[in-house]
């Protein structure tokens, strides 16, 4: 695999994440903490104008607008939409100035503590490997495989990961979390110098990682409203086995629903704030060990 030549650090894809936000204005201001002898780091805040205002979006959700389709839509007219475009003209493989790496900056309401979302690539498989070996804590999800492409901001270059840090509530900046994702940059950009002066240290033969294999929504009434809210003793429980018969919702009646699956799962993004627009109660996922294979 070629040398990494430039990185993209990216925060504020969703504006009222402030984590990553806060994040990158610390990076313009030390630039010395991201330097590299091997490689150049650049930073984005993805979308200045729902930052300014404390929203997610704007318009759109901006991490949902850099399908390739989506992007040559010249029609698509809402702001996250023309902003996607635009950082694709500044960082996508044609655009001026193209980037080898993403990582990019999140947090979520739900209890995800050190979470590295990454696809299936073999040299992100490896570098969350890394960055798992260097904090054991460090959890890895990784995406299911799609026909038409990732939609996420990452997608625009293909290598490098999203950093998700929770729980953090929407327009909070937390210290703790802060520090976390400083900490996840620093190893991740090492690891990037490590493979570009071919000293990657040894990891494991296998990467255990979360992959995602569904969605479950809320329990809805005809008039398509939410009537159950997640069971108490799955709240809070991210990466924890969900067994068949574990309970999952309690409707607002007091009746208690379980789960109906035939399988263990691991539920992750549990009540995720962000999520009850899109019909997501919790990510479904399933604990698989992915062989580490040079690139």
């Amino acid at each position: 695999m070629s040398p990494i030549q430039q990185v993209l650090i990216v925060g504020a894809t969703h504006g009222n994440e402030f984590t990553g936000a806060y994040v990158i204005k610390k990076l313009e201001q030390y630039p010395n903490r991201i330097r590299r002898s091997t490689f150049e780091t650049l930073t984005l805040l993805a979308n200045p104008q729902a930052f300014a205002q404390s929203r997610r979006y704007v318009d759109t959700d901006l991490n949902r607008c850099f399908r390739q389709q989506d992007l040559q839509d010249l029609t698509r007219s809402a702001y996250e939409e023309i902003r996607a475009r635009e950082i694709n003209a500044l960082f996508g493989k044609r655009g001026k100035t193209p980037v080898d790496v993403i990582l990019d900056l999140h947090t979520t309401t739900a209890s995800m503590s050190l979470t590295v979302i990454i696809d299936s690539h073999p040299f992100n498989l490896r570098l969350a490997a890394y960055l798992q070996q260097i904090n054991p804590s460090v959890k890895v999800f990784v995406l299911p495989k799609l026909e038409d492409g990732y939609s996420g901001l990452p997608s625009i270059c293909g290598l490098g990961c999203t950093i998700e840090v929770g729980a953090v509530a929407p327009g909070v900046l937390q210290a703790e979390p802060f520090q976390q994702t400083e900490a996840l940059i620093d190893h991740a950009l090492d690891y990037l110098e490590y493979h570009n002066r071919g000293e990657v240290p040894l990891l494991g033969r296998v990467l255990t990682a979360y992959q995602q294999v569904g969605t479950i929504d809320y329990p809805r009434n005809t008039a398509d409203e939410i009537e159950a809210m997640i069971h108490p003793q799955l709240q809070f429980k991210d990466y924890e086995p969900l067994h068949p018969g574990d309970l999952m919702f309690l409707l607002l009646s007091g009746e208690e629903i379980a789960y109906t699956g035939h399988e263990t799962v691991y539920p992750v993004f549990i009540n995720e704030a962000a999520y009850y627009e899109k019909g997501i109660a919790m990510v479904l996922t399933q604990k698989q060990q992915f062989e580490l294979v040079t690139t």
